[in-house]
């Protein structure tokens, strides 16, 4: 696969020092930015990584995925397969349906799945679970309003345009799209998950690497078209990322400027695809340039504010205000003494986790014993295999996780405070970050974790037997 064109912001009409300023202002902020790749005129002036980041790391998108869907959908429709006037219904046989739909199930078109204006008062994905009959289980819910009401964000109706699309085609959204979208923009390391009834997850799931996601941000850029061949066609490109139903009800300036085809609008005539915990594939049409982030960020809303005010004057000619940029980019831990152990080995039942055993030597070092958890157990992932994390001071120590269905890049260490050993984790294919502080508790080790991001409690206390 050959890089994007990489040229000097100065070529491109972009001041380096505001480009510097930028980056400055991103890394000084709370919110941690892990890569970041910006283009302009095609071309890539501006690229980031945080380490122990990395450009070409695959990495998760979370809803990001759905932008990508809504291309799916767009092809189906160029190929005269299916309509977005068609009725949602009309796809799917006894076996998916209640036994008596209601008008307004009955009224709702694949157009109310894209605009995330089914009907629903809340969000399905939780109803419906994320695993068994998905399908089955969305239409079994109430439809509290006519399609084409209020907007509510949807993952769910994501997950049935994938089906649809599964319906129509025989294929997996991913087995679609790679050779009419995927390959020609030559993303080569895309993965994306099915569900248990064999449908991509299509809201979430996807993960390719930065440059791969500028790729399909240049795309967008380009209206659909790629080395001279237009893949998509360019009207739906502009039906999908212009503002289709109001959004006006949600709470952030920068998430209530209207929703396309699973696209958000954004202030200053942008759009994008974007993800929990900070992951942005943002168009600037006026300014010819576009933005891939990936981060752990607690709060998206603020890192489109810092945007607005360091980039865009950039985009708009300003030079910089002398800001300067950190001479190395990188997360650190805290600088402590080195931890000690005792050199016992603990025990631990059953978690989440999938912690075994911790054994915490006198030098500072820390082996992690662990086996499948539950989730890496939903995956097929055989029970009797087990894996041994080192967790020590100093650098980042580079492994990867073996327990997954497919093995995924992380880095460990590990510093005392007082005497507490306190070992971190970060899975670099995602923005996860998890700390574990193990403390002595009469004769048991008690662990208690913190995970930096996540859709469950961020904390969770396991403690040896």
């Amino acid at each position: 696969m050959s890089s994007l064109p990489r040229s000097t912001p100065e070529a491109q009409g972009l001041s380096a020092a505001a480009l510097d300023a930028f980056v400055g202002a991103l890394d000084a902020s709370e919110q941690e930015i892990q890569t970041l790749m910006l283009l302009r005129h095609g071309q890539v002036v501006l690229e980031e990584t945080w380490a122990p980041y990395r450009i070409e790391d695959p990495h998760l998108l979370f809803s990001v995925s759905k932008s990508f869907t809504s291309m799916g959908i767009g092809l189906l429709v160029a190929e005269g397969k299916l309509s977005i006037d068609d009725k949602v219904v009309s796809f799917f046989g006894p076996d998916d349906l209640p036994g008596e739909i209601s008008d307004n199930l009955a009224a709702m078109e694949i157009r109310h799945l894209l605009t995330m204006s089914t009907g629903h008062t809340q969000d399905t994905l939780e109803a419906i679970g994320r695993g068994g009959r998905m399908i089955r289980g969305f239409f079994a819910l109430e439809v509290g309003h006519a399609p084409g009401a209020p907007f509510v964000y949807n993952t769910g109706a994501t997950y049935m345009l994938s089906a649809i699309l599964g319906k129509v085609t025989g294929e997996t959204l991913l087995d679609y799209l790679r050779p009419r979208l995927f390959e020609p923009l030559g993303i080569s390391e895309a993965t994306w998950p099915t569900s248990k009834e064999g449908v991509t997850l299509g809201g979430w799931g996807l993960s390719i690497n930065t440059e791969s996601l500028a790729r399909f941000s240049q795309f967008l850029l380009q209206r659909g078209e790629w080395d001279g061949k237009q893949l998509i066609p360019a009207d739906w490109i502009d039906e999908a990322t212009k503002k289709q139903v109001d959004n006006s009800v949600e709470q952030n300036p920068d998430w209530k400027q209207g929703y396309g085809y699973q696209f958000w609008r954004a202030r200053n005539n942008a759009y994008r695809g974007d993800g929990a915990f900070g992951q942005y594939c943002l168009v600037f049409p006026d300014h010819d340039a576009t933005l891939v982030i990936t981060s752990a960020s607690p709060d998206m809303q603020a890192v489109m504010d810092i945007i607005w005010e360091h980039l865009l004057p950039a985009l708009q000619g300003e030079a910089g205000d002398g800001t300067a940029r950190p001479p190395r980019l990188e997360l650190l831990l805290p600088t402590s003494p080195t931890p000690s152990g005792n050199g016992r080995t603990y025990e631990f039942d059953a978690n989440p986790m999938g912690i075994a055993a911790v054994r915490l030597d006198p030098d500072g070092t820390g082996t992690f014993t662990l086996v499948p958890g539950a989730v890496a157990d939903d995956a097929g992932v055989p029970a009797d295999r087990t894996q041994e994390l080192i967790f020590a001071p100093g650098p980042w120590r580079e492994d990867v996780d073996k327990l997954q269905t497919t093995e995924q890049r992380l880095v460990t260490s590990a510093y005392g405070d007082g005497d507490t050993f306190v070992a971190v984790v970060r899975y670099l294919e995602t923005p996860y970050v998890v700390t574990m502080r193990c403390h002595l508790d009469g004769d048991a080790l008690q662990i208690d974790l913190r995970f930096n991001v996540s859709f469950w409690p961020p904390e969770m206390t396991l403690r040896s037997r």
